[in-house]
């Protein structure tokens, strides 16, 4: 041998005694560290371990030992996550019934919002109003056109006429969300430069915006339809008799029943009794249509208390 390699067996020699004689064992606190590493190691490799998997050729699946656990679900209006219950404690959700058409109402809102049909309008609108509330409605109701807080918000009805409009509903036993409010003009229209407040549309752009109105009812399927206006009346049926004239009695459109009343704006600005009540004996025709309850209260409504 070398004698650099009998150099390095003499080195190697204290340690081949101290093995001869024994090592002294770790303290305990040392071992049961170790232990209480080794059984998280071991916890830990329990949690993760893999999906079981199909047995090749026999279909069956190798049951794990730790229960999945279900996946957390968003609570609606919150954002907040919480897990999922049993479905026999949860109670069914209340959302509105999809129309007829299913995806096609999607898509027919995506097309709507996108228009360019009326460049001068395009060119002027904040947003497209679309519609909103129920798809699936048994009443519809029929405006004009958005006026500046539509426009702004997308959504029709929104400023003192649409809130004298929800009061009218609800009153009716109805909320916003049970029915659906459309206008004929999906686009604010466009005012001369200078001037503000809103205009009448004109007949060219009802027409041009016409068919997408009627594909929303051809959608929904509405069992009444209430026209909202002189301006909505002509839009929808292409009638110019006055309003007057026609309110109070059955129309149609599309073999569809229409209830022709004044616009809510109308009785803003005219506030007797008279009038609130003309608009109120139409809505209840609209109930009798719809073979609703009406009850003693609401037939009593905008009528003098007796002498």
């Amino acid at each position: 041998m070398s004698d650099p390699f009998q150099k390095a067996l003499h080195a190697t020699l204290p340690m081949l005694k101290k093995i001869q004689h024994g090592i002294k064992p770790a303290p305990k606190g040392s071992t049961a560290a170790l232990k209480s590493l080794r059984d998280a190691a071991l916890a830990k490799r329990r949690i993760t371990k893999p999906a079981p998997q199909s047995t090749s050729g026999t279909g069956a699946t190798t049951e794990s030992r730790l229960p999945a656990k279900p996946a957390p679900q968003n609570t609606p209006g919150t954002g907040v996550a919480t897990e999922s219950r049993s479905a026999a404690k949860l109670p069914p959700a209340s959302r509105p019934s999809a129309p007829s058409g299913g995806g096609r109402w999607e898509s027919l809102r995506a097309e709507v919002l996108a228009c360019v049909k009326c460049p001068h309008l395009v060119s002027s609108r904040t947003q497209v109003v679309f519609g909103v509330g129920n798809p699936a409605a048994e009443l519809l109701f029929v405006g004009e056109a958005p006026g500046a807080d539509e426009d702004e918000l997308g959504e029709p009805f929104v400023g003192m006429a649409g809130q004298l409009l929800t009061k009218i509903i609800q009153a009716m036993g109805f909320e916003r969300s049970d029915i659906f409010i459309a206008n004929v003009l999906k686009c604010r229209p466009d005012m001369p430069p200078g001037k503000s407040g809103n205009r009448k549309p004109k007949p060219a752009e009802m027409a041009t915006c016409l068919p997408w109105l009627g594909e929303q009812i051809a959608l929904i399927k509405p069992r009444v339809i209430v026209a909202l206006g002189a301006t909505a009346t002509e839009g929808l049926l292409g009638e110019t008799s006055p309003l007057r004239d026609l309110r109070g009695r059955w129309l149609e459109f599309q073999g569809i029943p229409v209830m022709v009343t004044y616009h809510p704006a109308y009785l803003l600005r005219n506030q007797s009794l008279s009038e609130k009540r003309k608009v109120w004996e139409d809505m209840l025709l609209v109930l009798e249509k719809l073979e609703k309850k009406i009850t003693a209260k609401q037939r009593a409504f905008f009528t003098k208390p007796a002498a």
